[in-house]
């Protein structure tokens, strides 16, 4: 195991909103930044919903019960947004037909049948 992997601390220290984006301070010192685009629920609440957050999951999640929304630190690093929501025009799981169609034309020019 790494050096990083034992000083990591995904807990949340702050939260904080602009016009277009969500920002998480964790405890070990790295910010992520997400769009508010992401998540409906926030995207759409007021000022005041917003800022009335609590830690929640032991602190690696964050929630706002004016809006029944919760989020966690694991899906935000990984890039998760809401369910339902097209990031970059696709979803990641519209990726995959395409791959399996590259895969299955490489078989193909590698066995002579087709090109």
């Amino acid at each position: 195991m790494g050096t990083l992997a034992l000083s990591a601390d995904e807990r949340v220290r702050d939260v904080r909103f602009s016009q277009d984006s969500l920002t998480v301070d964790l405890m070990d010192g790295r910010t992520i930044s997400v769009p508010l685009e992401w998540y409906p629920r926030l995207a759409g609440a007021s000022p005041h919903e917003l800022e009335n957050w609590t830690l929640c999951a032991a602190g690696y999640g964050i929630h706002w019960p004016d809006l029944d929304e919760d989020l966690s630190t694991e899906g935000m690093l990984r890039g998760a947004p809401a369910p339902g929501v097209r990031t970059e025009g696709r979803t990641k799981r519209s990726t995959r037909p395409r791959q399996r169609g590259r895969l299955r034309e490489r078989a193909r020019k590698r066995s002579g049948r087709g090109g």
